[in-house]
């Protein structure tokens, strides 16, 4: 069952290998003993247990009747699910070097998967001695050998499985089932099951269908075919089976990973069809936000209206409520208020609050489909952010500048925030020192490094640091004001670029995951050369409150100190 070795040890393993084949032969002939089924189950080795499918598949010679697959399913149902796991991977190791085998000597690959397939079905379908969902684990597994993803996308696109999955849908109805009263009648387990399952408790209840069974596959098949540059399949599969997906449990959650770990690597039609797993009625896009992801000219980026709406939905239902007591007096005048309505695609109650604090320091791929109205805000504004066609540096810029604009006055009033306008449109009643926390921890890495960028940037091109001529007192007094508490600044309505800018990166350290923060030593690389004592205590200002969290970490002192 592949290259022999030499030596003692080659010896051995053929000595084994001839064992375990003699043993399948007598086991699997179609004359076989009934009664050696059970002298197999109770005198054959562990370890040759393992490769009694691969020693099937072997027998067979293409033709599943060359096997009894009566003895073979009686022995299968002994085995523990470890045992029938091992024995998939062993029998595709074995398949795959099969097809290998056989195009050295000359014969069609298309012919050669289109048998292998007929033969998997064999085990699937015909007499369902082995469950699908482990067999494409097993498949994608193997993804290093060319042939594996091309059985799997031909096992996910036959007619046995597809009328599955319709039957699937047929006996569940619609996905949001469990909403409805009554008592949910459950399909005969023997035929929801199939033969090879039914007769066990120890799977879990959910699973109790071979296109269920496939919920928590389908995904990993779809990464496994971007990762292999298969984006056309993945599409295909993804479009065929998000009818499916629409029943997974963390559905959110799987269009919200997929956007962030190929983000950058997606194309804008896999993007909208991604997307069209969720439910788009229920869940609160922004309403420009349809038109942004099917333009015809994606390399302009949205108008800063479309971030400052983004960003005050943030406000209004994701930050908790600000308890200002500013003298100004903006608080009875409602021409200030700015505030959005509450969005009318979901009939769910939008509550302001925070986020779970425990999520809070959990890095993006680590939190679960949202539980509350303000997750859904959040993760909402995510994927929005993670499927406009347009670059991370031109995502970034926007809402950095709509951040650093901002002057504003906050008073908290029994309608929401009132603002006096005085920066880009609605986003003047925006709190600054909020902003990060919302959103940018929550994007993938490109987008903090983008941040840095940027951030250095607006600090860089300070009136204070650029223009020469002034005072050093001038310098000073600057520095000192721009440095302080910002929500200082906010009160008096002298909010500057530089406080703007040192808040929003506080704010993003708070809720950024530790294995993150070491990347934040870029935003002092990008500021030098430090020339000056005014930068010294700008780059210082930054950095203060990371030390308690980074009190261990060197590594992030000496690039720093290098810096």
């Amino acid at each position: 069952m592949g290259p022999r070795p030499t030596g003692v040890h080659g010896s051995s393993e053929t000595k084994a290998e001839t064992t375990v084949i003699g043993q399948c032969t007598q086991l699997l002939s179609p004359s076989a003993d009934p009664k050696y089924a059970t002298t197999y189950i109770t005198h054959s080795f562990p370890q040759h247990r393992n490769y009694l499918c691969a020693g099937a598949w072997i027998l067979m010679h293409g033709h599943p009747e060359n096997i009894n697959s009566a003895n073979l399913a009686r022995v299968l149902r002994e085995f523990s699910p470890e045992e029938v796991t091992a024995n998939i991977y062993t029998m595709v190791d074995v398949l795959l070097h099969h097809i290998q085998m056989e195009l050295q000597h000359g014969h069609p690959i298309q012919e050669l998967l289109l048998n292998a397939c007929a033969n998997l079905a064999f085990f699937v379908w015909t007499h369902e001695l082995l469950p699908l969902d482990i067999l494409l684990l097993a498949l994608i597994d193997r993804d290093d050998d060319p042939h594996a993803l091309h059985i799997v996308i031909n096992l996910l696109e036959r007619q046995e499985l597809q009328q599955r999955v319709k039957l699937y849908h047929m006996n569940r109805g619609t996905p949001e089932h469990w909403l409805f009263s009554g008592m949910f009648k459950r399909v005969e387990l023997q035929k929801a099951l199939g033969n090879h399952l039914s007769w066990k408790d120890r799977y879990p209840t959910f699973f109790d269908d071979v296109a269920a069974r496939l919920l928590p596959v389908i995904p990993l098949i779809i990464y496994r075919l971007i990762e292999n540059d298969a984006i056309d399949a993945a599409d295909r599969i993804l479009v065929m089976y998000s009818p499916l997906l629409a029943y997974h449990p963390l559905r959110f959650t799987f269009v919200r990973d997929i956007l962030a770990y190929f983000y950058g690597h997606l194309p804008g039609k896999f993007i909208v069809h991604v997307l069209k797993v969720l439910d788009l009625n229920k869940i609160p896009l922004s309403e420009s936000f349809p038109q942004h992801i099917s333009s015809s000219n994606p390399v302009m980026c949205p108008p800063l209206d479309y971030f400052a709406t983004l960003l005050l939905g943030l406000v209004n239902n994701v930050i908790p409520p600000l308890h200002n007591n500013s003298k100004s007096g903006s608080m009875g005048d409602p021409s200030c208020n700015t505030v959005r309505a509450p969005h009318n695609k979901t009939s769910i109650t939008p509550q302001s609050g925070l986020v779970n604090a425990s999520e809070g320091q959990k890095a993006f791929y680590q939190i679960q489909d949202p539980g509350t109205y303000t997750q859904l805000v959040l993760e909402t504004a995510v994927i929005e952010l993670l499927s406009l066609p347009v670059s991370t540096s031109q995502i970034v810029s926007s809402l950095v500048q709509i951040v650093v604009n901002i002057q504003p006055t906050l008073i908290q009033s029994s309608n929401g925030l009132n603002g006096a306008p005085n920066g880009v449109g609605q986003a003047s009643v925006l709190p600054t020192s909020l902003q990060g926390e919302a959103q940018i921890p929550w994007l993938p890495p490109d987008f903090h490094l983008q941040l840095y960028v940027e951030a250095s940037r607006v600090i860089k091109e300070s009136w204070w640091l650029t223009d020469g001529k002034r005072s050093l007192g001038e310098l000073d007094s600057a520095v000192g004001y721009a440095l302080l508490d910002p929500t200082w600044a906010a009160q008096d309505n002298t909010s500057t670029a530089i406080g703007n800018i040192v808040a929003l990166l506080h704010s993003f350290f708070s809720n950024l995951p530790q294995e993150w923060l070491e990347g934040t030593h870029a935003i002092i690389k990008h500021l030098r050369p430090v020339t000056s004592v005014a930068m010294l205590r700008i780059a210082f200002r930054i950095m203060g409150p990371l030390l308690p969290r980074l009190a261990n970490a060197h590594t992030l002192f000496n690039k720093v100190q290098r810096c």
